[in-house]
Order: C-alpha cells, then sequence, then structure tokens
C-alpha cells in the first residue's frame, strides 16, 4: 500500500530523517516507535505531504506521490490523525467530522456509519461542542473525521498520548476492526504495549534512521527495549 524509500527530510540544515525505508502493508498494522525527537512525528509529515523531502521517494498503490500536494493525498485516500487530536473546539461534533468533506466527491459527503459503529459515543453527542469532550473522546472523534475521508491507508500520531486506558482499549479495537475491513494502518507510537498487542510488524526508529524491524514479538529483547528507555 504505502512504500517509502532512503527519504531524507531536513528542517534548515537539520537532519530530521536520514536514509528512512519502510513499507506499509494492505489489511496490516505498521508501527513506528522511538523516544522523542528521533524523527517519528517528521516522518508522517512526510508521508501525508506536509514537509518536501531532500531525497528519496513516496510510492502509494501504483503510484508516485513524493512531490504531490497535501490536498491530493488525502483525496488519495490518506487519512491523518495528527498529535494532540486537533479537533475544532467550538464547531460540534457532528460540525468537526464534516470538515473531512471538503477532500472527498460531493456525492460521498455523508458521514459514514462505521465511524458510530467503532465510537457509539460520537452519535450521542453530535450535537455537543468539540471542546466538551474528554480527551479520550476528543481522540475517537479525531479518528472519525480522518474515516470520512474513507481511506485507504490511515495515518496515526501518538493516538494514546494523554488517553486513558479504557479508551485505549477501544482505540486499539477500532484500528484492529479497520485492519480487517482492509485499510492499511500506520501508527507512531511511544507506548510500547500498544504497539506490541496490535501491530502486525514494527519499526524503530533512533536519530531519524530504521535502527530494527521485525514482529512484535521481537520488542521483548532487552537491547529493543534500551533503544526506547528515555
Amino acid at each position: 500500500m504505502l512504500n517509502i524509500t532512503d527519504v531524507k527530510l531536513k528542517y534548515g540544515a537539520s537532519h530530521a530523517l536520514r536514509g528512512v525505508t519502510l513499507e506499509v502493508a494492505e489489511s496490516k498494522i505498521t508501527g513506528v516507535l522511538g523516544r522523542n525527537g528521533v524523527g517519528k512525528t517528521s516522518l508522517l509529515r512526510a508521508v501525508i505531504g506536509q514537509h518536501p523531502l531532500s531525497h528519496g521517494d513516496i510510492q502509494f498503490g501504483a503510484e508516485l506521490f513524493t512531490n504531490k500536494h497535501i490536498h491530493d493525498r488525502a483525496r488519495s485516500g490518506i487519512g491523518f490523525v495528527p498529535q494532540g487530536r486537533e479537533i475544532f473546539p467550538l464547531l460540534t461534533v457532528k460540525e468537526n467530522l464534516q470538515t473531512g468533506f471538503s477532500a472527498i466527491p460531493r456525492n460521498f459527503r455523508t458521514i459514514p456509519e462505521t465511524v458510530f459503529e467503532l465510537f457509539p459515543v460520537l452519535k450521542d453527542m453530535l450535537g455537543r461542542r468539540g471542546g466538551d469532550l474528554s480527551g479520550g473522546q476528543q481522540q475517537q472523534l479525531a479518528i472519525g473525521r480522518a474515516l470520512v475521508l474513507r481511506p485507504k491507508l490511515l495515518v496515526l500520531d501518538e493516538p494514546t498520548e494523554g488517553i486513558q486506558p479504557s479508551i485505549i482499549k477501544d482505540i486499539g479495537r477500532a484500528l484492529q476492526s479497520l485492519r480487517n475491513q482492509g485499510i492499511a494502518i500506520l501508527l507512531v507510537e511511544q507506548y510500547l504495549d500498544f504497539c506490541r498487542e496490535i501491530g502486525d510488524h514494527i519499526y524503530i526508529m533512533d536519530r531519524g534512521e530504521i535502527v530494527h524491524t521485525g514482529a512484535p514479538d521481537t520488542l521483548d529483547r532487552n537491547d529493543i527495549r534500551a533503544m526506547l528507555t528515555v
């Protein structure tokens, strides 16, 4: 579904990504783990088109996406859930979900039932302002907004950050359900156990590079845990 090849990304003189290569398969959850500041969010910015590459290629399906604009990537089926949720606090839940309409054809501008099947609380709160929701409910809303695009690839930046354990379990079940429906998922996380529980393949980053790749059960090794310890 997604192939990233030898990607390098700079912020001025600072090298955020140093030749990153990874792939995200259809109907799989691919996790990217690492400490703060190792390049995980920069990797996602490269995928969704928020920052131009200085080297390398990004291929989505059969199409080269390296130079595509961010809105074109959304229209092609890449849904993004940013770190910190970034919902609109003064808009209602329904209005927040409808902000996803801008990237899809007019005849598809409805909120898919999948959103409410995965997160029933959103259906009960359609008229409430986004800012009145709890942190966990806002995270569910942010994921629901991305699902309005009917994505082929869902990209999430630390969806468990600041979320209570019960909601983390709900989010995990939702992502597994989406995987079973054929959606590819690229998940950036610091929560080791969450990635190990739901991930199909894991990459670990350090200083802008991939330093380990393998199945979730490889995360139990002491040297791998050391890479993730602050």
